[in-house]
């Protein structure tokens, strides 16, 4: 018992450190943040390769990925009130498992999301532009690293204006599709045509939307009262998206079916061109642009934070261990993350990245999760088994994506484990 109470003081003492970045994001902003990571990833991206695993399963597929991610979401919660610093599982890894383990979820988590900003950039592009996607794309990063780079609150500022339009654009799809005469109550049949296996490969595709939660709890240096703000933050955002993306997904098959969501580049085009609103198409091409934005601000801020304070613990060059005087933020981690991606914009195309990105932040997630289950009852404040059923859940859903997808996680990691072992052989021969 008294080594309990021990522990919960060291928490609490945690709590009170002084945070190196400023603390200026209250709970709506960061539910903000967390919307705009998530809102626009899965509705524009991933239902049309969700459609093509699982059929009208996606349904299934959206609510298994919904409650795999809740999980995570209590895990990261709670971990996140303890330790409200910069990186988010890579300082909990640490703290609660070893160096290891922290290393592998840092290193997981910055080339997973170094790939997802690429992809998100050339989203817009390609939205915006087909002719231009490539110029466009590496513009978009360059202005959105810029705006990082002036201070968090003016991310949370664009951030709620883009997940302002998102929202809108949104509802006018729902309301057309609704009203444009050609939904059919059969689409949502059958819920099983895919199988087991391919709702579980849809949830995993799927999840890549929702893993925009962590995003605030990566911004944990930078939020007022960290330990309350957090835990609500989360689940909220959570649920708000669970709602869109619900009444999105229902929307678009019952007005199109599950096969034209599958092989349609723009799904949510297909579906509301379908009907007699279809000139509003264009608006729906601005809303995926839009959110294609808000999506690669909000994981450029988070990889930024993630790889600040890896080289705060030396696990990525100390030169990304800076903070600018006047804006309170790790600039340098910032500018590294936006020309690394802007490189990747510029020579190749991995839109197809989904999969991959997936299998990484679910790996991540599962290290999340796995840390929470050492919290004693005192600072736990969610039951375990829900910790429990998000280890669980994450291995599930990462080894049912497509193999080629699985094979490259798997060569990520082994990667990160070399990695980490050369370096400490390399400190080890430094000290003697």
């Amino acid at each position: 018992m008294a080594a309990e109470v021990g522990k919960f003081t060291a928490a609490a003492q945690r709590r009170d450190e002084p945070s190196r970045l400023a603390r200026r994001l209250g709970t709506f902003d960061a539910v903000t943040i967390g919307l705009g990571a998530m809102i626009g990833a899965g509705v524009f991206a991933a239902i049309g390769p969700a459609a093509h695993a699982a059929g009208a399963g996606l349904l299934i597929a959206l609510l298994v990925a919904a409650f795999v991610a809740y999980c995570n979401a209590t895990s990261s919660a709670e971990l996140a009130s303890l330790y409200p610093e910069s990186g988010g599982t890579y300082v909990y890894g640490r703290k609660r498992l070893g160096a290891f383990w922290g290393f592998i979820a840092g290193w997981e988590f910055v080339i997973g999301k170094l790939a997802s900003c690429a992809a998100m950039a050339l989203t817009f592009g390609y939205y915006a532009a087909p002719g231009l996607a490539r110029p466009l794309a590496v513009g978009a990063v360059a202005a959105l690293t810029a705006v990082n780079y002036f201070g968090v609150s003016k991310t949370a500022l664009l951030t709620r204006a883009i997940v302002a339009v998102v929202l809108a654009v949104l509802g006018v799809f729902v309301a057309a599709v609704a009203f444009g005469g050609r939904s059919d109550i059969e689409h949502l049949q059958p819920l099983f045509d895919g199988g087991v296996h391919g709702i579980l490969q849809a949830a995993g595709l799927l999840f890549f939307a929702f893993a925009g939660y962590a995003r605030i709890a990566t911004l944990g240096e930078e939020v007022i009262d960290p330990a309350h703000t957090i835990p609500r933050a989360i689940p909220l955002a959570l649920a708000i998206t669970l709602v869109v993306y619900a009444a999105v997904a229902v929307s678009a098959l019952l007005a199109v079916g599950a096969a034209a969501l599958a092989q349609a580049p723009a799904p949510l085009v297909a579906a509301i061109e379908s009907g007699r609103w279809a000139a509003l198409s264009p608006l729906i091409r601005v809303g995926a642009a839009v959110a294609s934005l808000g999506v690669l601000l909000s994981l450029l801020a988070g990889v930024s934070r993630t790889a600040f304070a890896m080289a705060s613990n030396r696990d990525l060059p100390a030169l990304l261990d800076a903070v600018h005087p006047r804006y309170r933020v790790p600039a340098r981690a910032e500018v590294a993350a936006g020309a690394i991606v802007a490189a990747i914009v510029a020579l190749s195309d991995i839109r197809n990245a989904i999969g991959f990105s997936s299998f990484a932040v679910l790996t991540y997630y599962a290290i999340a999760n796995a840390c929470a289950l050492t919290l004693t009852a005192r600072e736990r404040k969610w039951p375990r088994w829900l910790a429990i059923c998000g280890l669980v859940g994450c291995a599930a859903l990462a080894f049912s994506l497509p193999s080629t997808s699985v094979l490259a996680g798997a060569g990520l990691l082994l990667a990160g484990a070399g990695a980490f072992g050369l370096r400490k052989l390399l400190r080890t021969a430094n000290r003697r």
